[in-house]
């Protein structure tokens, strides 16, 4: 029955191209192509279900319909509106998600849709002229938007035309249609129609832990490709309600207590370490399902509770009221913790303090870990020292435009500086980072270069710049096969002090409250080498991820990529080489020369069909790409991505003609920035860096210089000076709230 499944399920995949859609009349909301039928589902459950038009020369799916199926899914799916004034979490997001995947199953059980009716037809369908336009949330509705010179912190608005383009608790889109069991939302399986290998057997056999070293990449590599991850993604899951540490609960609750989003990866019993102490099981829940855009129906799509964009919601959250809360009220200063002041040191962030047990491992109440714009600044103390870096450059900033401009009150001086900080972040990672990453060649092709000189008029209104779920679930963390085993700390002088094991720094960053010891960290992340980009992954994050105090193991992290890119629907490594216009074979025998021959023949032993090859693991196992540190299917995946971000950015730095625009002046300033330069300028102790820390010192090519050396060029913030006569014919005030310059207006 399963082999008739998948191999109906290819089919219809197969055919989506012919189907033709029409849709909307007064009594119809979908028209069907053709007969009743089906192809997951039983055709008797039709029958049962009583007539729906099959007589018809041409049959329907009618409003009246989705009505009805809608008042019978708010029987079973309790919706979790916020109160008034209250932001939108995920856990209400995900409540509209799940009442209109209960409508879609019901209707795709009634009429017998296909796979490719759920995917591309039943989204067509105008919900608004149904009931469930009663309960869509406002900002999936109607917005009306009017530019302004700063973002939303929440993302709307970025596209006028396409609100929710970029914006938070949005879907993920999709470069290939989901491939799910059972065509709506069950995780994907084997093409063969059986389940696929257990997760903890894919990591164990084809991600030893081989320790190879890349030659010239340092670790800082792997602290901004982290930073940025942050920037990009986070999937909205059910959260412990006591620490909102993630994941919830599952191998220990007995099923009726078990959260039903629960899908728990199994441990073998022969495995070779977690047998040791006992471990069958390892927690995982499902992603919340997305309500898309005007409430659509369709397959269940994840979704992202950051912005698609780089506009550093690390450092300024992605609502109102925390963006306030980390904000001290004067200056456009961000609150921080002045610990070493006595010292003459520079400040740490605040203390986590509203819920400290959240993303942070205390051994006991009097420890606190570390707020910031984004909730995983804790999640490894390389990652909390990079939220510092960026956070005391945006107060550097402030206090440096405050005494230009001594007329800005505190918001102006907030928004200017956040516009510069958001800036420097897009520029450092499209300028130091990606041609790390892709290579010259990658970056020429898909346009990703940044201009000299000049304006880039590139913004495209019809580019949405939301995360691909592949570049979420698979593509962008091709960074865990760079991770090292120890995090080393080196001192000023360019010599090795200690290290530490990775898993032990994992949300316990306490070490910073050692004065100069950041400044020692930073250091070490630019003379370290970083690990190999290949199928080799150290045991720090296959064995011991958030390894708990007393315990001797952790969490399979490589398991757990494997297992979400499942529960993503998404499809595997082969499918994204057709994509990307790779030769994809039918048998293992053709990746001979894409990957290693050892490689190869591990899949074979644990795969049947190399159709069912996990995209992550595919993807980290291929030979990188001369002059790349990765493959041609995972550089393919994030320049298109990459491209997205950059082209469907109404706010992205380089462009003319926006209320956003930078002056040409100004943008000369941006260009000049460097990561090292923003590392001299917020460390203490730091006084000689390489020109580009995400690269081994080079006497030649990347030589160690004095933070002094006009070799490394400051930003001169005097191009943003504004004289008072010209603000007040000039400058408009930025008002803080949903209209001004916000610009948003939310139709009742």
């Amino acid at each position: 029955m399963l082999l008739r499944r998948a191999g109906l399920l290819l089919g219809c995949l197969a055919l989506c191209s012919a189907i033709q859609y029409t849709h909307l009349d007064s009594e119809c909301a979908f028209y069907l192509d053709g007969a009743g039928r089906t192809t997951l589902y039983d055709y008797s459950l039709n029958l049962l279900r009583g007539p729906v038009g099959f007589g018809a020369a041409q049959p329907c799916i009618t409003f009246d319909a989705i009505n009805q199926a809608y008042i019978d899914a708010r029987k079973r799916i309790p919706l979790k509106a916020p109160a008034e004034n209250e932001e939108w979490m995920p856990h209400h997001v995900g409540s509209f998600g799940e009442l209109l995947l209960d409508i879609t199953k019901q209707l795709t059980r009634t009429y017998g849709l296909t796979v490719d009716e759920v995917e591309k037809g039943l989204p067509l369908i105008d919900t608004s002229k149904t009931l469930i336009k009663e309960v869509c949330p406002p900002y999936l509705g109607e917005v009306e938007c009017r530019p302004g010179k700063y973002r939303r912190l929440d993302g709307l608005c970025n596209n006028v035309r396409n609100p929710t383009w970029g914006a938070a608790n949005t879907p993920f889109t999709r470069l290939v249609s989901p491939q799910f069991a059972d065509g709506i939302d069950a995780p994907r399986a084997s093409v063969l129609g059986h389940p696929l290998p257990i997760p903890r057997i894919v990591s164990r056999t084809m991600h030893p832990d081989e320790g190879f070293h890349d030659h010239a990449g340092t670790v800082m590599v792997v602290a901004w490709g982290q930073f940025m991850d942050h920037d990009f993604t986070l999937t909205a899951t059910p959260l412990d309600p006591r620490d909102k540490n993630e994941p919830e609960e599952c191998c220990k609750r007995p099923p009726h207590l078990k959260h039903p989003y629960c899908l728990e990866i199994e441990i073998p019993d022969d495995d070779y370490f977690y047998h040791k102490y006992g471990v069958k099981c390892q927690d995982f829940v499902r992603s919340f399902p997305a309500p898309r855009p005007g409430c659509r129906l369709g397959s269940k799509v994840p979704y992202n509770t950051l912005t698609g964009v780089i506009d550093g919601n690390t450092v300024y959250g992605v609502t109102d009221e925390f963006g306030r809360h980390l904000r001290s009220g004067y200056g456009g200063q961000l609150r921080m913790n002045p610990v070493f002041s006595e010292y003459g040191l520079k400040d740490l962030l605040p203390l986590k303090l509203d819920v400290p047990d959240e993303g942070c491992t205390r051994t006991n109440a009097s420890q606190f870990c570390f707020e910031a714009g984004e909730i995983r600044v804790n999640e490894q103390l390389v990652l909390t020292c990079m939220h510092t870096l960026m956070a005391r450059e945006h107060n550097r900033i402030a206090a440096e435009l405050a005494t230009i401009n001594p007329h800005w009150d505190d918001e102006t001086l907030y928004q200017e500086s956040r516009r510069i900080v958001i800036a420097e972040i897009q520029h450092i990672t499209f300028n130091e980072f990606l041609p790390i990453i892709l290579g010259k060649e990658v970056m020429q092709k898909f346009d990703l270069i940044p201009q000299k000189d000049g304006y880039w008029d590139g913004y495209d209104t019809e580019i949405n710049p939301n995360i691909i779920d592949a570049f979420s679930a698979a593509a962008f963390r091709f960074g865990h096969s760079l991770l090292p085993t120890a995090v080393e700390r080196w001192s000023k002088a360019h010599k090795f002090i200690a290290s530490k094991r990775l898993s032990d720094l994992i949300r316990r960053p306490y070490d910073l409250y050692r004065a100069g010891v950041m400044d020692e960290y930073f250091m070490g992340l630019m003379n370290q080498v970083a690990q190999a980009m290949d199928d080799s992954i150290t045991q720090e994050v296959t064995n011991h991820l958030l390894k708990k105090p007393g315990n001797r193991f952790g969490l399979d992290l490589v398991a757990f990529n494997m297992q979400r890119g499942r529960e993503f629907g998404v499809p595997g490594y082969m499918e994204f080489r057709k994509f990307c216009g790779l030769p994809a074979g039918e048998t293992f025998e053709e990746l001979f020369g894409t990957m290693p021959n050892t490689t190869v023949f591990r899949y074979l032993s644990i795969f049947d069909h190399p159709s069912d090859v996990d995209l992550w693991s595919g993807g980290v196992s291929e030979r990188p790409l001369p002059g790349s540190m990765i493959g041609p299917t995972f550089a393919c995946i994030i320049a298109t991505q990459m491209s997205y971000i950059r082209r469907g950015d109404r706010f992205w730095y380089e462009l003319p003609n926006q209320p956003s625009s930078f002056t040409p002046e100004q943008l000369q300033e941006i260009r000049k920035i460097k990561l090292s330069r923003v590392i001299c300028d917020n460390t203490d102790l730091i006084d000689t860096i390489q020109i580009y820390p995400m690269v081994l010192p080079d006497h030649e090519i990347n030589p160690r210089v004095p933070c002094k050396s006009s070799i490394i060029p400051s930003i001169d913030l005097t191009k943003w000076a504004e004289f008072p006569h010209a603000a007040e014919s000039q400058h408009v005030p930025y008002v803080s709230t949903l209209d001004g310059s916000y610009s948003a207006y939310l139709k009742k």
